[in-house]
């Protein structure tokens, strides 16, 4: 995005005069700017009718008064490159360009959507393929369909790659907030980290939300990511689909462990965004971030009229990490005087019926219980009635405002929320948004979005004060590779000063003589460059004691190999020294990806790799605290600290060994494509690089 555009980006959403292009679509899309209350000039441009919305036509696009702000573009693709052409004479704002049949179509329709980026030079376009943008604050929509919405005077910024995800969002029925709607389309000239870099700024802003299905250029991601982090916006991103990892990648554990949704979401760690995984729960978090803002920490106090909603709010909080400090007893008769004596003190607290729908007395037991916990966040549940059943609607509100007035005065961020979704009417709704406090839809979803608000405050100030370098970017070609042996790989890992199990390269026969210091027992392995996982075809014997079994092993390897896939027999022997038994066995995994770069992946390794799948992803470069993070993040942790009174291992020595490997990767970014370790032996002060597979880069 260059200067030129971003200033002609405020033109196109704030636009004097919007010009519509084209027929039937373009009328609606008048009718759209009208439903959205536009005040300023319609200009419609069509040769063929007299008027479009109730508006006179102009005949060509010279014809207009002056360069349009913005323009809506709703004609076929060819004429639509001839337009663009021609706004950019003009000296046009921005354009929404609604066509389609571009690069989404063909290779004859990527070859317009190139045109189209030239024709466009500075102008702000959105699109094509798209359905384009709605400014909710200034009431302004270039949009082809009936669309819902409020906005409060601020709220979230929702750009999604999925026009038809875009609209059903607008006429969500969840009270949502909204600032701006962007339906990016193709995103020829104005991408997802151009949107969030624009409107990341605006104080109107309070949170992003992105609906991802790919990205194309990762590193401005990331930037863009960032700076939204440092203005203290919160990113919400709710990716689906995924990106095609090429066959060479999936061949080793690290590739089919660390895919592309992995990848995606070590990228959303790193740059503090928030990952969802559904549409309700990506809407019900930007609710709250948008309304609540975001608690300090994960300390919460819950209050319900029912025992079972108290349950069903430890239950999921216990699940998710978000804790209910415990009343102190010795410091709560005031509160235990307020309640009936039914009641139980305990964090949720059953306030109990007896009391329900009086605020006179509702209200001193939400103030005195706020003021006794160490809670950063309230929330209080409540399932309202259905309309034409609604008598007893007064008395949920009663407490709702008595709440609502307790959480203010704490200056705690404050939630109600339904049990069921549903059960919550759109009145009440937009009467909490006024007083500042979020009408969650679902026990979960709102739990899950306060967590979610709590992380992201606490890692925040951790990933700005990290100070990372961006991504690398991966040059060589990864779809031209080659496969060092087990044998090669570990003698480059060795003439780098990494510790490898003692071993010889034997060819065809191999005796006693051929183990020169070695020390029975020994392990015998097959290797290959065309074998990368050995025990499936059984080309590693272990714990070999003598030269009669060695010359056996070597015998039945052999014959069993040329069965189960006789063109990856191979007249290469490595023997090495047996490995003393190990506390603990990991994967480590270093990889390079087109679209991210470098990534590592560690995880519990040997034969635990596919059974239990324990693994962490993290983008490079990183730095040793994060290593170390991860690894105490995993399962297999537990064996390294010390497991049913084994020796702990010196946590050190293993992320100095990752560290140093991840060092060695970065230098060599355009020689090496993967390093895979599996299993890395942990001892309790060393490690050892027992299997090696690395590929290179053909040059």
């Amino acid at each position: 995005m260059t200067p030129a555009q971003k200033v002609n980006f405020e033109r196109l959403i704030k636009p004097k005069h919007i010009a519509f292009v084209g027929g039937v679509d373009a009328e609606i899309a008048i009718g759209e700017a009208k439903r959205a209350g536009f005040k300023g000039l319609i200009w419609p441009v069509n040769p063929r009718r007299e008027q479009l919305g109730g508006h006179k036509c102009f005949q060509t696009l010279e014809d207009l008064p002056s360069a349009p702000d913005a323009v809506y573009l709703a004609i076929p693709r060819d004429h639509a490159l001839n337009a663009v052409k021609d706004l950019a004479k003009l000296g046009a704002g921005g354009i929404v360009c609604y066509t389609a049949g571009f690069g989404e179509a063909d290779l004859e329709g990527q070859e317009a959507e190139n045109l189209l980026a030239e024709y466009a030079g500075d102008m702000a376009l959105i699109g094509p393929n798209c359905y384009g943008i709605i400014n909710y604050i200034d009431k302004v929509a270039l949009w082809p369909f009936a669309h819902g919405g409020s906005c409060p005077g601020y709220g979230a910024a929702i750009i999604t790659q999925s026009g038809m995800f875009s609209s059903d969002i607008t006429m969500s029925q969840r009270s949502l907030p909204l600032s701006y709607m962007v339906s990016a389309g193709n995103q020829t000239v104005m991408g997802l980290a151009d949107f969030i870099d624009i409107l990341c700024e605006k104080p109107e802003v309070r949170a992003i939300g992105l609906h991802i299905e790919g990205l194309s250029d990762v590193s401005l991601f990331e930037k863009a990511a960032l700076k939204a982090l440092e203005l203290n916006k919160p990113v919400v991103a709710l990716k689906t689909g995924t990106s095609k990892i090429g066959s060479t990648l999936t061949l080793s554990h690290t590739g089919s462990l660390s895919g592309s949704k992995e990848l995606y979401e070590a990228l959303f760690k790193r740059t503090g965004v928030i990952s969802v995984n559904n549409p309700s729960q990506f809407l019900e978090t930007l609710k709250y971030l948008c309304v609540s803002g975001c608690p300090r920490q994960e300390n919460i106090i819950g209050f319900t009229c029912s025992g079972g909603g108290a349950t069903m709010l430890a239950d999921k909080a216990e699940d998710i990490g978000l804790k209910f400090p415990n009343f102190n007893k010795e410091k709560s008769d005031k509160l235990v005087g307020l309640l009936p004596e039914i009641a139980t003190l305990s964090n949720p607290l059953d306030y109990t019926t007896p009391i329900w729908g009086q605020p006179e007395k509702t209200r001193p037991v939400f103030q005195e219980a706020m003021s006794q916990v160490l809670a950063q966040s309230a929330i209080l549940v409540q399932d309202y009635p259905a309309k034409g059943l609604d008598e007893s609607l007064v008395y949920y509100r009663n407490d709702a405002l008595a709440f609502a007035e307790a959480a203010a005065d704490n200056n705690l961020p404050a939630a109600i929320c339904s049990t069921i979704p549903e059960n919550f009417d759109a009145e009440t709704r937009d009467l909490l948004v006024s007083l500042g406090v979020s009408p969650m839809q679902g026990i979960h979803e709102a739990l899950n979005a306060i967590s979610h608000a709590a992380t992201w405050n606490k890692n925040r100030a951790h990933i700005l004060g990290t100070k990372l370098d961006g991504v690398f970017e991966v040059v060589a070609n990864l779809d031209r590779l080659s496969v060092l042996d087990e044998y090669e790989s570990k003698a480059l890992l060795k003439k780098n000063g990494f510790n490898v199990p003692q071993g010889k390269l034997c060819l065809d026969k191999v005796t006693s003589n051929d183990l020169g210091s070695l020390n029975f027992p020994v392990a015998l392995k097959m290797v290959s460059s065309k074998i990368l996982h050995k025990t499936e075809l059984n080309a590693v014997v272990l714990n070999i004691e003598g030269e009669f079994e060695l010359r056996a092993a070597v015998k039945k390897m052999r014959s069993s190999v040329s069965k189960k896939a006789p063109n990856l027999v191979s007249n290469r022997y490595l023997i090495e020294e047996m490995a003393n038994t190990p506390l603990a066995e990991l994967i480590v995994g270093i990889r390079s990806d087109s679209q991210f770069g470098l990534s590592l992946t560690i995880g519990s390794g040997g034969i635990l790799v596919d059974l239990i799948g324990d693994v962490s992803t993290i983008m490079l470069p990183t730095h040793s605290g994060e290593i170390s993070e991860a690894i105490k993040n995993l399962k297999v942790f537990k064996l390294l600290d010390g497991f049913r009174g084994k020796p702990k291992v010196k946590l050190e020595v293993v992320v100095d060994a990752i560290m140093k490997l991840v060092i060695f990767a970065e230098e060599n970014i355009n020689l090496i494509s993967e390093i895979e370790i599996n299993p890395m032996f942990v001892y309790e002060d060393c490690v050892q690089m027992v299997d090696a597979l690395i590929y290179a880069f053909d040059t």
